[in-house]
Order: structure tokens, then C-alpha cells, then sequence
């Protein structure tokens, strides 16, 4: 059986800020059937150098209760923030190519993409547009 992790607003944020980013968090749905938003929650995570990610969890899967405790985020939709837009990241990243968002992305992925996402140069877009690339 695959393994997964689970993320709460609280995981998320703590992984932003470890990786040093500034961070806002936000839940969306609640226990409540009822909540009119349409996430379970959302995290913002600014860099030094310019960049952010905008992570979303747009609803609970639900587990067999041998897999875990009732409803669960383990996948969330990532968004690419440069310049106060969205953005795909230069080419020669494994995601984030020709699009601004990865969605269905597990723990791990998440983590490499914050490592990926902190150590980018941004410079890079302005040379790739002069080389053409």
C-alpha cells in the first residue's frame, strides 16, 4: 500500500517557514457540510528572492478507517508566484513547465518543490528571454 501523509494549513505553513519563507494560512471548509468555501485551506509563502507558492487543499479525501481517521488532505494544487502573478518556472525544472500550477501533489513532491522554488535564481527568466530559451 502506498504510504501518504496527510497535510493540515499548519503542515504546510511550517514547511514554508522552514524553508524561509513568510507565510500566511487560511482554512477553508470546516467540519461542517454546510461552509460555503470551496478548499479545505490555503497557504501563501513568500521568498527572499521574489518568489512564492500558493498552496491549496481543495477537499478531503476520505480514508477506510485502517488508512486513517476519517477525512484527510493528502494531495493539494500548488500555484508559482512571481511578481505578484502566477508564472510557470524557467525550463529544466521537473514541474512547473508551460504552467503555473501542479495539481494533485503529495508530501514529497511538495518538499522538493519548495527546495526547488527558495534556491531559484530569478535572474534566470530575464536570461533565458535573452538566449531565447
Amino acid at each position: 500500500m502506498e504510504e501518504f501523509k496527510p497535510m493540515t494549513a499548519a503542515s504546510v505553513q511550517a514547511l514554508l517557514e522552514d524553508a524561509g519563507a513568510q507565510t500566511m494560512a487560511r482554512d477553508g471548509r470546516s467540519e461542517s457540510y454546510g461552509s460555503p468555501r470551496e478548499f479545505s485551506f490555503e497557504v501563501k509563502g513568500a521568498f527572499a528572492n521574489g518568489m512564492g507558492l500558493h498552496v491549496v487543499a481543495r477537499q478531503f479525501n476520505y480514508r477506510d478507517p485502517w488508512e486513517a481517521e476519517g477525512r484527510v488532505n493528502d494531495l493539494v494544487d500548488v500555484s508559482l508566484l512571481r511578481d505578484g502573478g502566477y508564472s510557470p518556472l524557467p525550463k529544466g525544472y521537473p514541474f512547473f513547465q508551460e504552467t503555473d500550477m501542479e495539481e494533485g501533489v503529495d508530501d514529497a513532491r511538495l518538499k522538493e518543490i519548495i527546495a526547488a522554488v527558495r534556491d531559484l535564481n530569478p535572474k534566470i527568466y530575464l536570461l533565458q528571454e535573452l538566449t531565447g530559451g
